[in-house]
């Protein structure tokens, strides 16, 4: 940001909200969001955004390439400059960091079509250990296919914090750069096979199969226990080798939070002194002190990375990432200088959540993300770019703007919108996505503020449209989008259907919309032009046949749907469900002998 303009952040005075009303934020609610944030010291890793063909700053004597070759300085940029983080090296002896974005993203061919929306952790199957894991993704996948189906959207993988208790909401991770070891099929490792620790482990997982929710306590020290077992006879192997030097410095941080982690109880704030920031020297001397717990660590991400490319190959895999970590987590612990400790990221109150919502995880602070030059993104961006054809990114507003909720307030509702400097986010975003032939799917829905769909839109994003929100018939729906009836914090169709879902909402004692629930039974019945007393298996299926005539890019099913479940994935505020853990009433094998997702699958096979 040059010098006298204004700074494209900042704590907003006022918002419409859900129902288009005006709200003014109190003042004392803007000093408290202020008061999160810390000021900013130049390191001079601010980036210059600049297009090919567009003007340069004064004084730029050449341009150093990413790739190491150089071009001469002038008034502006080479139309054939290429998209990369270049330097500029000015007159007076600086070296400026500049960004070149194509500016739209990647939308690949192969990202059309339909495919099946899972919660991995549900799919349980005969091989898996309680939990649905990437051998159970790769036959998914298999099983898709065959179907006609053209892509799998999956929920985040992201990495938790070692030891118990094991988080279970895939929204609220350790890391969003690195992935789960609950997610790995131990008996597809090398070794596996015919290692008797194993097997006895495997016998112990197998109690796990038909329990009523997913307990990842159980689950997870079992596997532990057979990846050290692995890890013990583990000789060596070049392509580890490989990975562990492509991953680099990142990869050894995230390993040695996570030995940090196992040795030291409660948030890293608390920690030893010299634990609590990622200092270089420190790390080393952990490094040489318990190196073989260190690649223990990467290993597993080598592994994790290893069968995720697997399932990948059976069917291309969109993934799903977070709005945000954990506080106590090894992503907030990394960028500790650029996240804003003192708040926490939310929604102001609307006809589904009226008394707002708090969702616990820290924001980052606009000027110091832009004073590191935006490296959390970029590192995270290209992680998750890295495994799939598709990224969705869960409340894609928030490269505009984001609801911050002071730590402590106990109201969700007395908060602020504070917004960010969207259109280098958006060309970061563009940048990553470009290199790494990824398309975007952005979900936004909710508060939207005016501009913000039409701007995504000329960014080359998929919009997210969900029939529960949507007046039009799906035939209106844009073609840009990805259409979907449903998502997991949502009811699932045979859920509002029975009335099942209202029914468990009711039971909680919390507020409930009762007219806005009934509402989108209504908006149900008449999109799947049935009426009272019809079966659900047969709203489902002509609720997708009525989904399939969407002229979206992308239509998703979800395997709750298809398995006829009344549960939702995740009911928001509510402390005493098991969100997350609700297993899949059908198992896989059980999902592939159905007759409904063949017949979902036939009427989304017909779309033009």
């Amino acid at each position: 940001m040059g010098r006298g303009r204004r700074p494209s952040w900042g704590v907003q005075r006022e918002y419409v909200d859900a129902a288009g009303a005006r709200r003014r934020v109190s003042a004392a609610n803007r000093r408290a969001v202020e008061a999160c944030m810390r000021p900013i010291e130049d390191t001079g890793a601010t980036p210059v955004f600049v297009r090919p063909g567009a003007r340069l700053p004064g004084g730029v004597l050449r341009i150093e390439l990413e790739g190491g070759a150089e071009l001469p300085g002038g008034s502006a940029l080479d139309r054939d400059a290429p998209y990369g983080y270049h330097r500029l090296l000015m007159r007076d002896g600086r070296r400026l960091p500049m960004v070149t974005s194509p500016g739209r993203c990647a939308l690949p061919d192969a990202l059309n079509g339909w495919g099946w929306a899972a919660q991995l952790y549900a799919v349980r199957s005969r091989e898996g250990w309680g939990v649905g894991d990437l051998g159970d993704l790769r036959a998914l996948g298999s099983w898709s296919r065959k179907q006609g189906a053209s892509m799998l959207l999956v929920n985040p993988l992201h990495g938790v914090r070692p030891g118990p208790p094991q988080e279970t909401s895939p929204y609220f991770p350790s890391s969003r750069l690195f992935r789960n070891p609950l997610y790995l099929r131990i008996q597809e490792l090398p070794g596996a096979r015919g290692n008797p620790a194993v097997a006895g482990l495997l016998r112990e997982a197998e109690r796990l199969h038909d329990a009523p929710t997913i307990d990842r306590d159980r689950v997870m020290p079992l596997k532990i226990r057979a990846l050290e077992a692995l890890w013990s006879r583990f000789d060596g192997d070049p392509e580890f080798d490989a990975y562990v030097a492509r991953e680099g410095l990142l990869l050894e941080r995230y390993a040695c939070f996570c030995v940090l982690a196992e040795r030291h109880s409660g948030s890293w704030t608390t920690w030893p002194v010299r634990y609590r920031r990622p200092d270089g020297r420190t790390l080393r001397a952990l490094v040489a002190r318990n190196r073989s717990r260190v690649d223990f660590y990467r290993w597993m991400q080598w592994l994790i990375d290893t069968q995720l490319a697997r399932a990948g190959r059976e069917v291309p895999l969109v993934h799903d990432l977070a709005v945000g970590f954990a506080p106590d987590g090894a992503d907030a612990w990394l960028w500790q200088e650029e996240v804003a400790s003192e708040a926490r990221i939310g929604a102001p109150p609307d006809d589904f959540n009226p008394a707002g919502q708090d969702w616990g995880v820290p924001p980052f602070d606009p000027g110091r993300l832009r004073a590191a030059g935006y490296e959390p993104l970029i590192a995270t961006m290209r992680r998750m770019m890295s495994a799939g054809i598709g990224l969705r990114i869960d409340h894609v507003m928030g490269l505009f703007r984001l609801w911050w909720v002071p730590l402590g307030s106990g109201d969700p509702s007395a908060g602020a919108y504070v917004r960010y400097p969207a259109g280098e986010l958006l060309d970061i975003l563009a940048l990553e996505s470009v290199r790494a032939g990824c398309g975007v799917v952005g979900e936004d829905l909710g508060t939207v503020e005016s501009g913000v769909r039409a701007e995504l839109r000329r960014r080359g994003l998929l919009s997210y449209r969900v029939a529960w929100f949507e007046s039009r018939p799906p035939e209106r729906y844009p073609t840009q989008a990805l259409a979907a009836l449903t998502t997991h914090d949502l009811p699932t169709t045979a859920g509002v259907w029975t009335g099942a879902d209202l029914v468990e909402m009711e039971s909680t004692g919390r507020p409930v919309n009762r007219r806005a629930e009934l509402g989108v039974r209504r908006r149900l019945g008449r999109l799947a032009g049935v009426v009272d007393g019809d079966p659900a298996s047969l709203v489902v299926e002509r609720a997708y046949a009525a989904l399939g005539r969407a002229s979206s890019r992308l239509v998703v099913a979800t395997l709750d749907d298809a398995c006829l479940a009344v549960r939702r994935p995740n009911m928001p505020g509510d402390v005493n469900r098991p969100n997350w853990a609700i297993p899949l009433p059908r198992t896989l094998e059980q999902l592939r002998r159905d007759p409904l997702p063949r017949r979902i699958a036939a009427v989304l096979n017909r779309r033009g």
